[in-house]
């Protein structure tokens, strides 16, 4: 209806075929956003975002969807941040020589993070949006082991059994990651509501703590 065109692509990962949507730039020389989304969610979280005409006009906007939601082997949840990380890898060699900027919301926030201390050298700067990073503030949630239970898991819709299955290993893979954010070397930003009921605010003052 707004007349802008969002190209369809995809990749292998892993034998896995992974699904991304871009709004192309006229220049090849503009620096690339990759919107990498939450849990549960999808690459068209970010439709309203890309419709800004002042993004359109200054980046080449991306947005991926994560294992196991959209078009990227719906249902089958990849458990770890590295396999996330690398999940996304390709990306940033679809776009090799450009300016990357990586933009990760909730779940997507570490998945970010993680790319950044992983692929340093491609990455350009690097934007936490609500993102969960700091392990002691996860939630204790006991009732996630029940419901990834065989005899429940069948009867839940794919998207939350994926969801259910990473939010799961989230926490140990926070702790996992904690000597790690030395190897963040690009330009950050933190953006985090002060009344976030699910995102606690503590996040951004962890990310500040670590963050160099």
């Amino acid at each position: 209806q707004k007349g802008i065109t969002i190209e369809s692509e995809q990749y292998e990962f892993q034998g896995r075929r992974m699904n991304y949507l871009c709004i192309p730039h006229a220049s090849d020389t503009v620096p690339v956003a990759i919107y990498v989304h939450g849990s549960p969610g999808s690459s068209k979280d970010f439709f309203k975002t890309m419709l800004d005409s002042s993004l359109r006009s200054n980046f080449e906007l991306v947005t991926v969807d994560r294992p196991g939601f959209g078009q990227s082997g719906f249902g089958e949840s990849e458990r770890t941040l590295d396999s996330q990380a690398a999940s996304i890898k390709p990306l940033l060699e679809v776009y090799k020589g450009r300016k990357i900027i990586v933009i990760g919301h909730s779940y997507g926030g570490p998945v970010v993070c993680k790319m950044a201390m992983k692929y340093a050298e491609q990455i350009n700067g690097l934007m936490i949006v609500a993102g969960s990073i700091a392990p002691e503030l996860e939630p204790k949630e006991p009732w996630r082991k029940t419901l990834d239970r065989n005899w429940i898991r069948w009867a839940l819709p794919r998207a939350m059994v994926a969801s259910n299955q990473e939010i799961m290993a989230l926490k140990n893979e926070l702790y996992r990651m904690e000597k790690e954010w030395d190897q963040v070397r690009c330009a950050t930003l933190v953006l985090q509501g002060k009344k976030d009921k699910l995102v606690p605010p503590g996040n951004a003052d962890y990310a500040e703590e670590k963050i160099t």
